[in-house]
C-alpha cells in the first residue's frame, strides 16, 4: 500500500495558517467542586459523540459492574478516572487528559480534581487551555471551590468560560434554579475579566444538553455543550514580536551548528535578522530546519532548528528575538504565585526559577497580599501555605527575558524549584517588571576589595558559626576574634542578639522572620567581606536553605561554615539565657530545637565539639583551617 506524499511545506505565514484551518484544535479544562460530575460529564461527552471503540465499551461495562456507582447502568466517570485510588474513592486526584474529535474540530480535554489540596493539578491543566468548563451542582449552587476555580481560570488567562449547571435532573429541571446559579456566578465573573461566560443547564448523567437539546428544559434556548465547544474561538497562534527560547544547541558534526527550540510567539523567516537578547549579538537566519525538510517561515508553536549566516555565542537558555524589536530583560518583577509545596514559602528564601528555557536563582522579596477565596479580595500575608494564591515580588540572580503573562504565556510564566529536593514548589504568572530594577546599577568604586586586603595585610573571610542556643557560639566567636586581633587581623563579630537590637529589631522569631534575619545578616557580612575584614557571625541559623543562600551570596571560597555541635541536652542544661526554661513553660513557642526545627549541617567545613574540646582547642581548629585556605 502506498502512502500519500506529505504536502509541501508552507512558504509564508499566511499559507501556514491556511493549512492549519482544517486542523482546528480546542483545549479545554473541566473544573468544579467534588461530586459536581466532571468525570461523568466527559465520559458522557465521549459516549454521545461516538468516540468509544467496542473494546472500550466492553471494558467500561465491566468496570461499571465492579467499580460503578450507578447500579446496573454505565458509570461514565470510569472512562476518565483511571487511577485505582480514584475509583475506590469516587473522586478525581490527578489531571486526566482525553482526546476526541468531531467533524468540526479536534479536542483535548483536561479533567482536573475538585479538592482544594489538588489546586496544583488544576493549575497544570489550565496552563494550556482555551476554555474553562466550570461545573456547578444545581442543588448546591456556588461553592468556595467554584470561586477558586474561576479565579485560577482568570489568572491563567483563559478567556472563555462555560458555566455548566449540572444535575438539573435533581433540581426538577426548574428554570428558576438555573437562573439563580447563573446570576450568582455572573456576580463573581464580572470582576475576573473573562471574554465570555456561557451558562448551560444540563444533566451529565442522563445526557441532557450534552450533544442534543433537552426536551425536558424547553425554556433553555442556548447551544448544547458540544455545539458551543465546536463554535467557540480557539486561541490563535501567539502574535507579536518573535520570541524563540533556545532549548538545545544542535551540533551533530563539525559542519552543522543550529539552535533548536519552539517558536513561542511571532514568526521567523529565512533572511530575518535576529538578536540574542542577553548579549545583543545579531545575525541573519540562514536556514530553518525541521524533520525531513527546510522551511521558509516558522510560526508560533512550531519546533524548528535555526542556523545563522555567521557564528554566534548562543547556548541553551538564550532567547532570540527580531533585531529591531528586542525583548525585555529584568531581574525583579511582580507575579501571582500559586503555592504547591507542603513546606511554606517566605520572603528571603531562595529557589531555582525556570522561565521558558532560562534558569536562575530567585528569592521571594515580598508578599504584597494573598487572595481570600471566599471573597476574592486581597488580605495581608507574610508566608505562603499549600494552595495559597498571592501577589508577590521576586528578585532573580541575573536578568531574564520576560513579559507579562497577559502578553505571553511562554515568557510570562515560570516555576519555582526547591534547591534541595528539586521539587516544584510554585507556579507563577508575571504581572509586570519592577521598573526600579532598570534604574539601579552597581556603582564602580575606585578602591576594590584587593586594595583593602593589601592594606589590611590579610585576606577577608566569613566564619559562619551555627548551632543551638547555648552551644557556645558567642563565646567561641569572642575567643576567635581575640586571637585574630592579637595576630594583627582586622575583624568584626555579627552576633545574633546584637543584630536583633538594631538592624533586625523589627523581626520576631517566626520561621519567616528567621529566614529574613539570616538574609540580612548575609548581605551585611558580604559588605564587610568587601571591606577586607574577617567577619565572624554567631547565629543559630537553623535552616539549611538559608545557610546555603549565605554561602552562595558570599562565595564558597570565602565562606567557612562552622557547626558548633552541642547536644540539646547539654545546651538545655547550660541554659545561659534562660530560654529553654521559658520554652518548656510555653512562654517561648518557637525556640530552635524545641518548638522550631534546627537542621543540622550535613557537610560543614568545621565541626566543633564543645562538650569535649576546650575553647582554646576549638579556636586552634578554626585557625588551622583558615590558615590552610589562605595558603
Amino acid at each position: 500500500m502506498a502512502f500519500p506524499a506529505n504536502p509541501p511545506p508552507p512558504e509564508t505565514v499566511e499559507e501556514f495558517l491556511k493549512q492549519q484551518q482544517g486542523q482546528d484544535l480546542l483545549r479545554f479544562i473541566t473544573c468544579g467542586s467534588v461530586d459536581d460530575g466532571k468525570s461523568t460529564l466527559i465520559g458522557r461527552l465521549l459516549w454521545e459523540s461516538r468516540q468509544l471503540y467496542d473494546d472500550q465499551l466492553a471494558a467500561l461495562e465491566r468496570d461499571s459492574r465492579k467499580h460503578g456507582t450507578q447500579g446496573d447502568a454505565i458509570d461514565f466517570a470510569l472512562l476518565v478516572d483511571g487511577l485505582s485510588a480514584e475509583r475506590e474513592q469516587g473522586i478525581t486526584i490527578d489531571v486526566a487528559y482525553r482526546f476526541f474529535s468531531t467533524s468540526r474540530r479536534k479536542f483535548i480535554v483536561a479533567d482536573t480534581p475538585g479538592h482544594e489540596q489538588y489546586t496544583r493539578n488544576m493549575v497544570t491543566g489550565a496552563s494550556t487551555a482555551d476554555v474553562a468548563l466550570i461545573l456547578v451542582d444545581a442543588t448546591q449552587g456556588i461553592l468556595r471551590q467554584t470561586r477558586r476555580h474561576a479565579f485560577i481560570a482568570s489568572l491563567m488567562g483563559i478567556q472563555h468560560v462555560v458555566l455548566a449547571v449540572n444535575k438539573m435532573d435533581l433540581a426538577g429541571f426548574e428554570a428558576s434554579v438555573f437562573e439563580d446559579v447563573r446570576a450568582s456566578f455572573q456576580s463573581i465573573a464580572s470582576n475576573l475579566g473573562f471574554g465570555s461566560v456561557t451558562a448551560i443547564p444540563l444533566s451529565a448523567l442522563q445526557g441532557d444538553n450534552i450533544v442534543q437539546s433537552s426536551s425536558r428544559m424547553p425554556w433553555y434556548r442556548g447551544p448544547t455543550l458540544l455545539k458551543f465547544l465546536e463554535s467557540v474561538p480557539a486561541t490563535a497562534a501567539s502574535a507579536g514580536t518573535l520570541a524563540f527560547p533556545v532549548q538545545w544547541v544542535n551540533r551533530p558534526n563539525a559542519n552543522f551548528r543550529g539552535f533548536s527550540g519552539t517558536v513561542a510567539q511571532g514568526s521567523v523567516s529565512v533572511g530575518d535578522t535576529i538578536r540574542v537578547t542577553a548579549s545583543g549579538q545579531t545575525a541573519r537566519v540562514k536556514e530553518i530546519v525541521t524533520m525531513g525538510h527546510s522551511l521558509q517561515v516558522a510560526v508560533a508553536g512550531q519546533a524548528v532548528t535555526l542556523t545563522m549566516d555567521h557564528e554566534l555565542d548562543i547556548s541553551r537558555g538564550d532567547v532570540l528575538s527580531a533585531a529591531d524589536r528586542p525583548l525585555q530583560l529584568t531581574d525583579q518583577f511582580e507575579a501571582h504565585l500559586v503555592w504547591f509545596s507542603d513546606e511554606g514559602g517566605m520572603p528571603g528564601r531562595s529557589y531555582d526559577i525556570k522561565l521558558a528555557t532560562q534558569w536562575a536563582t530567585a528569592s521571594l522579596t515580598g508578599i504584597r497580599d494573598k487572595i481570600d477565596i471566599a471573597t476574592l479580595s486581597p488580605v495581608p500575608g507574610r508566608s505562603m501555605e499549600p494552595n495559597d494564591i498571592a501577589r508577590c515580588t521576586l528578585a532573580v540572580s541575573k536578568p531574564l527575558v520576560c513579559d507579562s503573562y497577559a502578553n505571553s504565556r511562554t515568557l510570562g510564566s515560570f516555576i519555582l524549584v526547591d534547591r534541595f529536593t528539586h521539587a516544584t514548589v510554585a507556579a507563577g504568572m508575571i504581572r509586570h517588571s519592577l521598573r526600579r530594577a532598570d534604574n539601579v546599577h552597581r556603582q564602580a568604586l575606585a578602591i576594590a576589595r584587593p586594595d583593602r586586603e593589601r592594606l589590611n595585610g590579610h585576606p577577608g573571610r566569613v566564619v559562619w558559626l551555627t548551632g543551638l542556643s547555648g552551644s557556645g557560639k558567642s563565646t567561641l566567636a569572642s575567643a576567635l576574634e581575640a586571637r585574630l586581633h592579637h595576630m594583627g587581623r582586622r575583624t568584626y563579630i555579627l552576633d545574633g542578639d546584637n543584630v536583633r537590637l538594631g538592624l533586625n529589631k523589627d523581626l520576631g522569631f517566626t520561621e519567616a522572620d528567621r529566614v529574613e534575619n539570616i538574609r540580612r545578616v548575609a548581605e551585611v557580612a558580604r559588605l564587610m567581606l568587601d571591606a577586607g575584614l574577617i567577619v565572624i557571625t554567631a547565629f543559630i541559623s537553623p535552616f539549611a536553605r538559608e545557610r546555603a543562600m549565605a554561602r552562595e551570596l558570599i562565595g564558597a571560597a570565602d565562606f567557612l561554615e562552622v557547626y558548633v555541635s552541642t547536644s540539646l541536652e547539654v545546651c538545655e542544661h547550660r541554659d545561659v539565657k534562660g530560654l529553654y526554661r521559658k520554652a518548656r513553660a510555653g512562654l517561648l513557642p518557637n525556640l530552635s530545637g524545641l518548638g522550631s526545627p534546627y537542621e543540622v549541617p550535613e557537610q560543614p567545613d568545621v565541626t566543633i565539639d564543645t562538650e569535649n574540646q576546650t575553647i582554646a582547642q576549638s579556636v586552634d581548629q578554626i585557625l588551622s583551617v583558615l590558615s590552610a585556605q589562605a595558603g
